[in-house]
């Protein structure tokens, strides 16, 4: 049977005609859907739907409705955790082009290093021009460290975390970094680190990038002054101070920081300094 389209009104989006609107021009009836039909099966006899519940595919360290004891290392974090909430903390972002950093990571990875090491290095250079972010509080004041001790945030797989210290960051040869960190968390998986391997740090690196997330927050560890949080490195369109358009990689960092010993003018002036040796000067890292 024939309709002419030019009469038939469109109940789509900006008037589209849809099968509906020429089913009821021409006086068919328009059948009701079913909800997920033909997408479960009844079971016999029975009027209910069986449901299969999804597949897990996140970390759990139990099944639904049971309850996990906590082990010692994670007693330990949500001590250092509880401890953190009395600190008068402030964050501070700053988004950084790592266009260059990426690029002469592909020029060293093959021989060893890790970006693990060059965003350590890239930290501890840039502390050891800013050392009142390196400080940390204490009964009789600001503690300023005679070392640049960088830990680094590692999960455990049977939970908790614990942060393998790379001491003297800033003055270790960056081939020496990456083979010192590759032995620190295959020694940390097995629970063979000395406690001055995982307690010495004087700033900490919690890096999430591996895991594509925007931007985080990080909680600051008791005993140390700052922690930096690093996310993904990402494409992102960025206008030029000329007005031009381009897509570069950039990546968020975040500094959670103890008010008691840095300021925001500390944090935001380690930051722009660590942002311009990781955009400008990435070859540097290695010397």
């Amino acid at each position: 049977m024939g309709v002419d389209l030019a009469k038939v009104r469109g109940s789509g989006p900006h008037g589209r005609i849809q099968a509906e609107d020429v089913q009821t021009a021409v006086g068919q009836p328009i059948p009701v859907p079913r909800v997920a039909e033909g997408l479960q099966t009844a079971q016999a006899g029975s009027g209910a739907v069986a449901h299969k519940p999804p597949a897990p595919v996140g970390e759990s360290f139990a099944a639904p409705g049971e309850t996990a004891t906590f082990n010692t290392l994670q007693q330990a974090v949500n001590r250092n955790m509880e401890a953190s909430l009395a600190f008068p903390c402030f964050r501070v972002g700053y988004t950084i082009t790592t266009e260059g950093l990426d690029a002469f990571y592909k020029q060293v990875k093959p021989n060893g290093v890790t970006m693990t090491a060059l965003l350590v290095k890239a930290v501890a250079l840039t502390l050891a021009r800013h050392p009142q972010v390196n400080a940390a509080y204490s009964d009789g004041g600001m503690a300023y460290p005679a070392q640049v001790n960088v830990a680094v945030a590692v999960a455990m797989e049977d939970g908790g975390l614990i942060t393998p210290v790379l001491q003297n960051a800033d003055r270790t040869d960056l081939y020496e970094m990456s083979r010192q960190w590759g032995d620190l968390v295959k020694r940390s998986r097995s629970k063979q680190l000395q406690p001055d391997e995982y307690s010495s740090g004087t700033f900490t690196l919690s890096n999430l990038g591996m895991f594509g997330v925007d931007r985080f927050d990080a909680i600051l560890p008791p005993g140390t002054g700052a922690i930096l949080a690093v996310a993904a490195s990402r494409p992102m369109v960025v206008a030029g101070k000329d007005g031009s358009i381009s897509v570069k990689r950039q990546m968020q960092v975040n500094l959670t920081a103890d008010h008691r010993v840095i300021y925001g003018a500390h944090g935001a002036a380690f930051l722009k300094d660590l942002a311009e040796l990781i955009e400008t000067r990435p070859e540097s890292l290695a010397h």
